[in-house]
Parts: structure tokens; C-alpha cells; sequence
């Protein structure tokens, strides 16, 4: 298992654009994800799940990867967070 941690830098959080970004890149690894903030946690795959968690700009996230592909799908979160979600 792999657990980091990511500043959520982009205006507005985590909102309907940049976290659809984001449970469609994670929905392309086999890997089981999961995100934390606040105390609360969120199915990474499941875009409702990760809306409800309401990450705003400023936000500490932990990621949670476990599985056979989980270096490839937290270099793509680093990733996404590093271009704050840009295509």
C-alpha cells in the first residue's frame, strides 16, 4: 500500500470538474483507492464519494492505494495535482 499526502491547490477545490478528472484517471488502475480528509473518507473511484467529502483549495488529502498497479495510479495523482488537474 502506498500513503501520501497532496495540498489541493486548485480555485475551488475538489468541485465537479477537477474531481471528475481525477475518478476518471483512477478508474483506469485496477488499484483500490482511497481518499481522506477531515477525518472523513471517500471511495476514489466513485465521483459522488469524492464530492461529498468537500475538499476545498487549501485541503490536506491523504491518498490510500493498494493493489498490483498502485506506483503507476499515485504517479498520476501526483500528476494531476502537480498540473492542478489541466488535460
Amino acid at each position: 500500500m502506498i500513503r501520501f499526502s497532496e495540498k489541493v491547490t486548485v480555485s475551488g477545490g475538489l468541485h465537479a470538474r477537477p474531481a471528475s478528472v481525477l475518478v476518471h484517471q483512477l478508474n483506469q488502475f485496477s488499484s483500490t483507492v482511497k481518499i481522506i480528509c477531515d477525518q472523513k473518507q471517500a471511495n476514489g473511484k466513485s465521483i459522488l464519494s469524492v464530492m461529498a467529502l468537500g475538499v476545498k483549495t487549501g485541503d490536506e488529502v491523504i491518498f490510500e492505494i493498494d493493489g498490483i498497479d498502485e506506483e503507476a495510479a499515485a504517479a498520476e495523482v501526483q500528476k494531476l495535482f502537480q498540473r492542478e488537474f489541466a488535460i
